[in-house]
């Protein structure tokens, strides 16, 4: 009985001593850009206060994340436990139930100091449903040195006619220099998303007031012609494959003149390490026509928890640690405040370190205080979002009229024959999910 005893305090005395928590798994879907990038090499700077918890990532190319983490949500597949998920996306998932609301951050997280927009972005009834990584607008980043040989002065506020003019006198095919590069890459978060924005400014819009396509209207023929004939001219070859990373590699090896794309990058082209032409970059908000509204769209990459999963605790540990004022120090001390993830967070543009190194600090801010996600449009519209509609059927549609515009852009179809696809593709499906007759 002695030894049965001693067996059993024995036992107890090391289930006492073993740890109280058992190793948490974290599997983290995300996207292949440079600011996630940089957030696995300092994993090790979350798992060395949380050892109990091991992070496990799934870096993904932007229309692939996106496939893989509607399928995955949607079949409540329960592969991933932190998402890396947009705007378009929290609301709808928010609103059926798919997601976990964040209200347990921690008391030093500051919810407050998130920027008014993008909290709205990702908020439902005042809650929060994903934590913002990084937010972004879209602005013109160009090159000093390129417009000052040709005589031009880039506007704060340039005007597509401008932009188109100086495209043309920037190209210089035979020493690989284009005037402008643009997204061509078939996808609604890639060609789509910068050409609904171009739209909007064009006095375009995806639907009337009764969800009727229109497609069919001259604001869209006036935009999509802009857009490929001013490609034609002074866009690089192969345009039709070229998404945010292909252009951003374009610009910093020197061959675009202008590239409109999101603000997020302005610290990828002007860090010496990655770029050839870091010191000749300036900044513009991006174009419009006259009729009230730029060309600049509003977007967060945000960290959300599926509904079910079965890790919440650890995963929230790492969304408020990865979204954190503390994160943001953490990269500035590794490298430099200009690679610090902007556009979350007020306090960032109070802080006169980065401001003294972002150049680009003040119109990214103004930049995303002018997008209005609530009237994206210079007509009414019955949708919510600047370059998308946050409708669960816009994933589909978008991509659908994405691969036509991308075809109009290669040669393989006529802007007409796009328009014309785009239009009807987009009736259908409409008329099938019950928003039209």
């Amino acid at each position: 009985m002695k030894h049965v005893l001693g067996a059993l305090v024995g036992a107890v005395t090391l289930l006492g001593s073993a740890p109280s928590i058992a190793q948490t798994t974290l599997t983290i879907a995300t996207v292949n850009n440079s600011d996630m990038i940089r957030m696995q090499g300092l994993t090790n700077e979350f798992t060395a206060k949380n050892p109990d918890i091991t992070v496990k990532w799934v870096t993904l190319e932007e229309n692939v994340l996106r496939q893989r983490v509607t399928t995955d949500i949607a079949t409540k597949g329960g592969q991933f436990d932190v998402l890396t998920i947009g705007t378009y996306e929290v609301p709808i998932w928010a609103k059926k139930n798919w997601l976990v609301p964040l209200d347990k951050l921690g008391s030093d997280y500051d919810v407050a100091d998130l920027l008014p927009k993008i909290r709205d972005a990702v908020s439902v009834d005042g809650k929060l449903f994903a934590a913002p990584f990084y937010g972004e607008s879209s602005m013109v980043m160009y090159r000093t040195d390129l417009f000052q040989k040709a005589g031009l002065t880039m506007p704060e506020k340039p005007t597509w006619d401008f932009v188109i003019d100086a495209a043309k006198k920037l190209t210089d095919k035979s020493a690989g220099v284009y005037g402008i590069c643009l997204r061509g890459k078939a996808g609604w978060g890639e060609n789509m998303a910068f050409l609904t924005a171009m739209s909007n400014s064009f006095g375009a819009r995806w639907f009337d007031e009764k969800w009727q396509p229109q497609f069919d209207k001259p604001e869209w023929k006036k935009t999509l012609t802009t857009y490929v004939d001013l490609m034609k001219v002074a866009g690089p070859p192969g345009a039709s494959s070229n998404g945010f990373n292909e252009n951003l590699a374009l610009f910093n090896s020197g061959k675009c003149g202008m590239w409109i794309d999101a603000t997020v990058a302005a610290s990828m082209v002007t860090n010496p390490k990655d770029s050839k032409v870091a010191d000749k970059v300036g900044f513009a908000l991006a174009p419009n026509t006259g009729l009230g509204k730029n060309a600049n769209w509003l977007w967060a990459w945000n960290l959300a928890i599926p509904a079910g999963s079965k890790k919440v605790e650890a995963a929230e540990k790492f969304i408020a640690w990865a979204t954190s004022k503390e994160y943001t120090q953490i990269v500035a001390k590794k490298e430099g405040w200009a690679n610090v993830p902007p556009g979350t967070r007020t306090s960032l543009y109070q802080n006169p370190e980065y401001l003294k190194v972002a150049p680009f600090a003040k119109l990214t801010l103004a930049s995303i205080d002018a997008a209005d996600p609530n009237k994206p449009t210079v007509q009414p519209v019955p949708y919510v979002g600047v370059q998308y509609a946050a409708i669960p059927e816009f994933q589909g549609i978008g991509t659908t009229v994405g691969q036509q515009f991308a075809a109009a852009l290669s040669g393989a179809s006529t802007v007409d024959a796009a328009l014309a696809a785009a239009q009807s593709a987009t009736e259908r499906e409409m008329k099938r999910a019950g928003y039209i007759k």
